[in-house]
């Protein structure tokens, strides 16, 4: 539907940008009143017409728009329910291992204490990498600024160059002129 619309738009700034060169072309002469009125009618027809085409678009976007509302409202309903089963399994299982757990307290303590040690491990690894993220982030810093101190004296060196060469240009283009004034003919 997009597509066709598309073309409805293209056909109609098609026709309303040429329909005087098709009527000049037929008729050298001013067209004849009833043809200016028969064409007048067309165009009006197909600014109807795109403008039904418009308000089509319009409602197809209504309705999708809808349509997502309906499917939002469906998805947090199915994700309350979700969330209702999850709580009552979670629950479930809260009181089988509290029951469980009673009884192995001792065991469950030392693997925490070795799983604490384990994160506190990574976490140094981690920590540590993060440090030679910073070094080398900052020795880029510090390349991104050699370069930047190039470019300046690139610039600088250019800017004297073009001083000179005009200079140059502007000198010899003086002697040329004084040479060929003082020339005799």
């Amino acid at each position: 539907m997009v597509l066709e619309n598309r073309q409805l738009e293209n056909v109609g700034a098609y026709v309303h940008s040429h329909i005087g060169d098709g009527l000049a072309e037929n008729d050298p002469v001013k067209p004849s009143v009833v043809y200016e009125i028969e064409i007048r009618e067309r165009m009006v027809r197909v600014e109807e017409e795109l403008k039904h085409q418009r308000e089509l678009m319009k409602q197809g976007f209504d309705l999708m728009d809808k349509r997502f509302d309906v499917m939002q409202g469906q998805t947090d309903k199915r994700f309350h329910v979700m969330q209702g089963e999850m709580d009552k399994r979670f629950d479930a299982m809260q009181g089988e291992m509290d029951k469980r757990f009673e009884a192995m307290q001792e065991q469950m303590n030392k693997r925490f204490d070795a799983t604490q040690e384990q994160m506190n491990k990574r976490f140094d690894a981690m920590n540590k990498q993060f440090e030679q993220v910073d070094k080398r982030l900052e020795t880029m810093e510090r390349r991104f600024e050699a370069m930047d101190k190039r470019f300046d004296k690139l610039t600088k060196r250019m800017e004297r160059f073009m001083i000179w060469s005009f200079g140059v240009t502007i000198s010899t283009a003086i002697i040329v002129i004084t040479v060929l004034r003082a020339w005799p003919a």
